[in-house]
């Protein structure tokens, strides 16, 4: 899939957000450690990543019934579903000068149709060493669940089934969808949450 990038500035996926709030006590140490001068940017992006997905659990997986929002917040209870953890790659790599954006797909929120639809979010990096886009989910893998960072063949966490109605949207946006942050602001169990209240289309 060819990708879309809602701005042509690259500095508009380096900006500081409310939930992309790099310059946290938090996220700078977590920074410092992760981090060096002798990583190549492509180092630093799969560092980053595998972070993400392996030592933050997405809270369904866990059971929990926390919800977290900005990126500090994710890395301080170590755990967030999709939108939170999207936030926390993006912060980590924009404090790294590595322009990062948001991506969507809709997906089956279980396993069909009539249990209902919602958005996923992914994460879109610029990489100045190939000069283009790639896509990568570190929503966390778990059984039938295996993305991994790659420059060459998108390998997501999930494969989309038009046959279903699922949706991969193609715009690299440089902010996350408001609905997905009124979500996680709005509510307070993350498991309701996850189960009755995740918007179901982009716009």
């Amino acid at each position: 899939m060819e990708l879309i990038v809602e701005s042509a500035d690259l500095k508009d996926y380096l900006k500081e957000l409310d939930e992309v709030d790099f310059s946290h006590p938090l996220i700078k140490e977590a920074v410092a450690e992760m981090f060096h001068d002798g990583q190549t940017e492509i180092e630093k992006v799969r560092t980053a990543f595998e972070f993400v997905r392996d030592t933050i659990s997405h809270t369904w997986d866990i059971q929990s019934t926390i919800v977290t929002c900005k990126a500090s917040e994710v890395l301080k209870y170590k755990e967030g579903i999709c939108y939170a953890k999207s936030n926390l790659l993006a912060a980590l790599l924009r404090s790294e000068g590595i322009p990062t954006g948001f991506c969507y797909q809709r997906l089956m929120i279980f396993d069909t149709p009539d249990k209902g639809y919602s958005l996923h979010t992914l994460n879109g990096v610029y990489l100045s060493s190939l000069n283009r886009w790639i896509r990568l989910d570190a929503r966390g893998n778990e059984p039938g669940v295996q993305a991994e960072f790659s420059i060459d063949e998108e390998i997501l966490a999930f494969p989309i089934q038009e046959k279903f109605d699922e949706i991969d949207y193609p715009t690299i946006f440089s902010t996350p969808n408001p609905k997905t942050i009124t979500t996680l602001q709005s509510n307070i169990n993350a498991l309701e949450m996850y189960k009755h209240h995740l918007p179901d289309i982009l716009s």
